[in-house]
């Protein structure tokens, strides 16, 4: 059964950092794209950073390029979305997500399932 669960969010200062987790079982998380969507209120869900199998590829919407930055733990099955630089338009539920079908990306954000979300706050 595949299961994501996120942590790691909570409330942060504008020009801070926060480092979200997605917990992985039921399949290995380097072998397949995975990635980090965000929703905001009154927003629709967009895709923020998506990761290629063995990490042979990231990318980045233009919003986040250069302060935040995807990544893997192998050992631990777990995927990372860290944060630098947060700004109070940053604010919002993160979701991890993964597509099974998928081990490359190809120009696409994995949808196939996402875990429940979890909040992050930039405000002064």
């Amino acid at each position: 059964q595949v299961q994501l669960t996120e942590s790691g969010g909570g409330s942060v200062q504008p020009g801070g950092s926060l480092r979200l987790s997605c917990t992985t079982s039921g399949f290995t998380a380097r072998n397949y794209c995975m990635g980090w969507f965000r929703q905001a209120p009154g927003k629709e869900r967009e895709g923020v950073a998506r990761i290629s199998r063995y990490g042979l590829r990231t990318e980045y919407d233009d919003s986040v390029q250069g302060r935040f930055t995807i990544s893997h733990d192998d050992t631990a099955n777990t995927l990372y979305l860290q944060m630098d630089s947060l700004k109070p338009e940053d604010t919002a539920m993160y979701y991890c997500a993964v597509d099974l079908t998928l081990t490359y990306c190809l120009g696409a954000y994995p949808s196939q399932y996402l875990g429940q979300g979890i909040q992050v706050t930039v405000s002064t």
